[in-house]
């Protein structure tokens, strides 16, 4: 396979994306990495819990990052993306995966609510 082709697929993909699907894009990555980070304990392999954590931080910092303080909303997600990075920073520290079974409704809430906004929004366009 033409690995040169597949990277200028991929990176087309993403460049043609709305920013309500990248969002849910994240926001299913961080999901995956949670997953990767609980099943890598449970084996106890921690190197792959410390990346798949590590990557969690980041895109929730990323997300924080890219916050558009001109909207009201945006100083709600900000506190909430506080509390994720706290949380994250717990689960590293403890390596507790009851803390990644308790974080990650509110993650797939968040996203769910991301999605459905996405929607209602290109119904009114």
């Amino acid at each position: 396979m033409n690995m040169n082709g597949y990277q200028q697929y991929k990176q087309q993909s993403v460049n043609t994306m709305t920013s309500g699907e990248m969002l849910t894009l994240l926001f299913d990555e961080l999901l995956k990495r949670m997953t990767r980070a609980d099943l890598s304990l449970q084996k106890k392999d921690y190197v792959v819990f410390e990346e798949s954590i590590q990557r969690s931080i980041d895109i929730v910092t990323y997300l924080k990052d890219t916050l558009d303080f001109k909207y009201e909303i945006s100083s709600e997600l900000k506190r909430l993306y506080d509390f994720f990075l706290y949380e994250f920073s717990r689960i590293k520290a403890g390596r507790n995966s009851a803390l990644i079974g308790e974080l990650r409704p509110l993650v797939i809430d968040l996203r769910d609510t991301f999605k459905e906004a996405q929607r209602l929004s290109s119904e009114r366009a």
